[in-house]
């Protein structure tokens, strides 16, 4: 398989964002369940699913580890489809990410994105 890096250009700047950037900054490019999904590995599905179970507190089954990525037309894992806060603001305000609000410095739902990830912040800072 040919991987490939799209970017595109972000709404109210004129700098290049990567199209696997989520909303909240994150690189969907790195995340295990993207990489089960595109490479269709059980194993990894399983390893995802324990993890995050274990994370969350919550049940989440191999079959839920399904996602192309958070902006991109596909499946998601239904987290990402409708529970995320930060995705569900952003769609709801018509922003392409995060970098594009302008109440991002003193958003709470980001801050706890980025206060634990500083790449994030700085996917969404770089580009706008």
């Amino acid at each position: 398989m040919v991987r490939r890096t799209i970017y595109v250009r972000a709404k109210g700047c004129g700098g290049k964002m990567k199209e696997y950037i989520a909303y909240c900054g994150l690189d969907c490019e790195s995340c295990e369940a993207r990489k089960a999904t595109v490479n269709n590995d059980d194993g990894l599905r399983e390893i995802v699913a324990k993890k995050w179970s274990d994370l969350n507190g919550v049940e989440i089954t191999p079959q839920m580890i399904n996602c192309t990525g958070c902006r991109i037309e596909g499946v998601r894992t239904p987290y990402c489809e409708s529970l995320c806060p930060i995705r569900q603001c952003a769609l709801g305000k018509g922003c392409k990410t995060c970098g594009n609000c302008g109440d991002m410095a003193g958003c709470d739902k980001l801050g706890a994105i980025t206060a634990n990830n500083p790449d994030a912040l700085r996917n969404l800072k770089n580009t706008c």
